[in-house]
């Protein structure tokens, strides 16, 4: 297993791969990354030096994403970790956990002092994983992600 920056090929598979999760777990598509125009285009959205998209290739297929994104109108020096997808047959590997190590590392390293979230309750073991890891709920969102469907909102303080 490797895990590196998304590169320009990735594109495809990765939209499919998080448009997929969506219709498996039947979660809102509208005012959701399944609808953003963006999801086409991951690697040149995070052609960002604030950003970073993390993908795990396995045996040369794409099994995963995860990463942090400065998005607009959250608190200074606060970003999104965004993007954590991981292919039905890759969940319960600890892939999900190295993608998402590997992301607030990052954002760490690259001094950030809080991570936001948006998800649904339908991805309990990501929840699980993010309270596990000091994440807490909000009663509002934060920032303009424009994903409007979201229901649970986290944060969690690096400092």
């Amino acid at each position: 297993m490797t895990i590196r920056k998304i590169q320009k090929k990735d594109n495809p598979a990765l939209a499919t791969l998080i448009r997929a999760v969506f219709d498996e777990f039947n979660v809102p598509k509208t005012g959701t990354v399944y609808d953003d125009p963006e999801t086409d285009q991951l690697f040149e959205a995070f052609e960002n030096k604030n950003a970073v998209l993390f993908v795990a290739i396995v045996n040369n297929e794409l099994m995963g994403a995860c990463g942090i994104y400065p998005t607009k109108g959250l608190p200074s020096n606060c970003a999104e970790l965004v993007k954590l997808y991981l292919k039905k047959e890759a969940r319960g590997t600890g892939l999900g956990k190295q993608l998402f190590t590997r992301s607030m590392d990052w954002a760490r390293d690259n001094q950030y002092h809080a991570v936001y979230l948006e998800c649904f309750p339908e991805f309990s073991s990501a929840l699980k994983m993010y309270e596990d890891a000091g994440f807490v709920r909000l009663d509002r969102p934060l920032g303009e992600s424009g994903h409007t469907s979201c229901s649970v909102w986290m944060l969690k303080e690096l400092l």
